[in-house]
């Protein structure tokens, strides 16, 4: 399984440096990468709600070793509220955060991470737009949640990420499906040990189709994060069973897969939002792509080989 070895690099320095330096990196990484400033990425936003999509914008970067960097991840999505507020794109695009990038594994972490999410919320609030905490390694989900649940008491709106592949997910997934919660439901793309997650493809799929049957019975609101088609159209039956309304849950892809089925969707009446990512510390980020579809690293290793 290449998977779990690509995840394993994308803690290496020594593999970014190599894939950094690759002759076709760049071409592959610009596919999932909007671009590296906030300039850059809001002529992607403007053409994605051109097309009737909503987006997500995450700004990349989760690998931080100081304060100081913890305060610029901060200041980064603030100058990225600003931005879509001058162009009254608020209603249109929302925000996920990596709690990692805002300090979460520093010492105090947990506080530190707090305080520097919620002048991000209170902004994005500001302009009626949200923030979704992206969930990570397990290790990390106990104080995602307890950060989601603290927010959550000025900021309702704020929206968080299960990832089905956890066995604790279908518990997480009960408490959560609450009115008002926003919860976003991905397989999971980090390596984990078999003793706290499935680690077959077909077993994971079953985890993530029971915890949209809970999520679409309850009364939050759910996101679905998926490429496959097949669990797309489950989760559109399981949305009809529960007598949900188009606008009572979305769909969920990343910028640069299936780009057609983006628009097919949002065509349909669904709502379709798009992850986008952006920045310049795009390494961690790529290599999770590049794990999660083995069609993604050989169009890495094609491109490697035709520019070299």
């Amino acid at each position: 399984m290449l998977g779990p070895v690509i995840l394993a690099a994308s803690r290496s320095d020594k593999m970014r440096r190599f894939v950094s330096a690759a002759p076709g990196t760049k071409q592959v990484v610009d596919r999932f990468i909007a671009g590296e400033t906030v300039e850059q990425v809001i002529p992607v936003v403007e053409d994605a709600t051109a097309k009737g999509l909503e987006v997500t914008l995450d700004v990349v970067g989760e690998d931080i070793t100081t304060v100081e960097q913890s305060h610029a991840a901060r200041d980064a999505y603030l100058e990225l509220v600003g931005r879509l507020k001058e162009l009254g794109l608020g209603a249109r695009a929302e925000m996920s955060v990596k709690l990692s990038m805002f300090g979460q594994a520093l010492e105090g972490g947990h506080e530190l991470a707090l305080a520097n999410v919620r002048p991000v919320v209170e902004a994005a609030a500001a302009i009626g737009t949200t923030v979704t905490l992206d969930a990570e390694d397990h290790t990390t989900l106990d104080s995602m949640f307890a950060i989601h649940e603290e927010l959550r008491k000025d900021f309702p709106e704020t929206g968080c990420v299960i990832q089905a592949y956890l066995f604790r997910t279908e518990d997480d997934a009960r408490r959560l499906a609450a009115a008002g919660s926003r919860v976003r439901i991905v397989k999971g793309a980090y390596k984990e040990p078999a003793s706290v997650a499935y680690q077959d493809k077909a077993e994971i799929d079953r985890a993530f189709v029971r915890i949209v049957k809970i999520l679409m019975a309850g009364e939050g609101y759910p996101m679905i994060g998926s490429h496959d088609p097949r669990l797309i159209a489950i989760a559109q039956e399981l949305a009809r069973q529960a007598g949900r309304k188009l606008d009572e849950y979305e769909f969920q892809m990343l910028y640069g897969i299936r780009s057609d089925e983006h628009v097919r969707l949002a065509a349909e009446g669904q709502r379709m939002r798009v992850y986008t990512a952006y920045g310049t510390d795009w390494y961690g980020y790529f290599m999770r792509r590049l794990a999660e579809k083995p069609a993604n690293l050989l169009f890495f290793a094609r491109s490697i080989l035709t520019r070299g």
